[in-house]
């Protein structure tokens, strides 16, 4: 028996689960605990970091009573965690103000004075496009990356600023909270864009802490995901109810240990994730960057492999909000049957799940949700339905622009809350045109990548190039031929809609 403690620090919440790792990886149980997301009225959109260890102090307890699991048996702790938020802490890991999240986007004015000026290519000054692109693969032009935001808190918190020790990522922070060491995984590192791939300059770079404005004191050591941290300090261990000197493992950021969790850890293999947010991530083994399109290979979980990472940031946010402001239904079940209801093309009903800017294929923080073709015979299930299609829709954009420079897998797994319904599910292949397989338990991948993480570290797994072992299919969603015709002209207008409409929602965003 080897009892592990994967933490799925989310947008939302925290899960905690608990799994065995053996020759496979089993779920024992898992609790969830809510915490909040604060909207600002100027972009920002904020976090606090007491909530989450509050969050994981509730789930551990709650997890461990549940299941009597006795806390001298959890041999190992890891975090699947959010990624590119600011978490500013000081010497003594005290956060000195509240945690920017990865949607934080106020930080318009900072961007512009530092890198969105002169002669440019995607938003970037050319000439610091080139250095990025040479040393890390990719190039900080989105207004939501952590390091504008850094930028941010230096130029309108001048007194808080002085005090910062070091800049940490989500998951960072609670491994802090956990071991007392200041520690950032490769993965976190390089969404920074501080972080050179460069053979022979691989890690922090000064280059890019120059070019960025950024105090390189302030970027904290650097570990891999499967490294050991350190154990549980006896605070730690106190607050959270579990033995001192357990076993912490570094982890890795959602975009990292969702793919892991699916299982899709060798080059060619794409997954499709279907959160609050939602990507398309396909393994290769080499970096690459379609700066077009806004898409980069990221930094993956093992040594030389990579997540070509196209990424939307509103998928399953509109379930939610149509749930909550237009269906007013008090589950997602009810709210996908009466969407059923609904021709498929949805009676050319067209939604963009724009409804926090957008990052790929096109990077436009005023980019906006909305309701095309709207007549007075639409019903509320053309328009609930338009929602799955849209989010869809957006999904084979992204992958059809990976597909212009690598080869994506014929079939795809699909993960996250959006693969828990049979519906959305269906609807993706058919929109694809590709056989989705869903793999068990397709909404705690995150948990079990932190669980297979764990399972390395320990010895119990050979390496993460072994995990698509471990995680088995549970269902094959084939593509029907009955409605491509259909959707395939939706897509073609989807398509349309933001280059249609790009001038207006800068020019609405001015006014308001």
């Amino acid at each position: 028996m080897a009892y592990v403690l994967s933490y799925d620090i989310g947008t939302t919440g925290v899960k905690t689960c608990l799994y065995n790792v053996t020759d496979k990886i089993e779920f024992v149980g898992a609790k969830k605990r809510d915490y909040k997301l604060y909207i600002l009225d100027n972009g920002g959109a904020e976090q606090d970091p007491e909530e989450w260890w509050e969050a994981m102090r509730i789930t551990t307890s709650a997890l461990l009573k549940s299941t009597e699991i006795s806390p001298s048996e959890i041999k190992g702790i890891s975090f699947c965690s959010q990624m590119q938020g600011l978490v500013l802490v000081d010497k003594e890991g005290n956060a000195l103000r509240r945690a920017m999240s990865y949607m934080d986007q106020r930080a318009t004015e900072e961007i512009k004075k530092g890198i969105a000026y002169g002669i440019q290519i995607a938003g970037a000054n050319i000439f610091k496009l080139l250095k990025s692109l040479y040393l890390t693969g990719a190039v900080s032009s989105s207004v939501k990356d952590p390091v504008w935001k850094y930028k941010w808190v230096e130029a309108h918190e001048k007194d808080l600023f002085k005090k910062v020790y070091k800049w940490l990522d989500v998951k960072e922070y609670l491994l802090l909270r956990c071991t007392g060491e200041f520690v950032m995984t490769e993965d976190s590192a390089y969404s920074t864009f501080l972080y050179s791939t460069r053979k022979g300059s691989k890690g922090w770079h000064k280059s890019l802490c120059r070019i960025y404005g950024v105090n390189p004191n302030h970027l904290p050591k650097l570990i891999k995901t499967t490294d050991l941290v350190g154990g549980l300090t006896a605070k730690a261990a106190e607050e959270l109810g579990l033995a001192e000197a357990t076993p912490v493992f570094g982890g890795g950021g959602d975009a990292t240990l969702i793919g892991v969790g699916a299982g899709c850890v060798n080059p060619g293999e794409t997954h499709i994730y279907w959160g609050t947010s939602g990507w398309v991530s396909t393994i290769v083994d080499r970096q690459l960057v379609d700066t077009t399109a806004m898409i980069a290979a990221i930094v993956g979980a093992e040594e030389n492999k990579y997540n070509y990472f196209a990424e939307m940031e509103t998928a399953g946010k509109c379930m939610e909000w149509v749930k909550t402001n237009i269906a007013r239904v008090d589950g997602f079940e009810e709210m996908i049957d009466i969407a059923l209801k609904a021709p498929a093309g949805s009676s050319g009903v067209l939604f963009t799940p724009w409804l926090h800017g957008n990052r790929c294929p096109f990077e436009d923080p005023t980019a906006s949700g909305m309701f095309y073709n709207l007549k007075l015979e639409t019903t509320r299930s053309d328009i609930l339905r338009s929602v799955i299609e849209g989010v869809c829709f957006h999904l084979r954009w992204m992958l059809e622009c990976e597909d212009k420079k690598i080869k994506t897998s014929d079939t795809v797994r699909f993960v996250g809350g959006g693969a828990v319904s049979h519906t959305i599910c269906q609807i993706l292949a058919d929109i694809l045109g590709r056989p989705v397989e869903v793999v068990a338990d397709p909404r705690n991948v995150g948990a079990v990548g932190a669980a297979a993480i764990i399972g390395v570290g320990l010895n119990k797994i050979d390496s993460l190039s072994e995990v698509r072992n471990f995680v088995p299919v549970e269902r094959t969603f084939e593509p029907r031929t009955q409605d491509k015709e259909r959707y395939d002209k939706n897509y073609r207008e989807f398509k349309m809609l933001y280059k249609e409409n790009k001038h207006m929602f800068h020019k609405i965003a001015k006014i308001h």
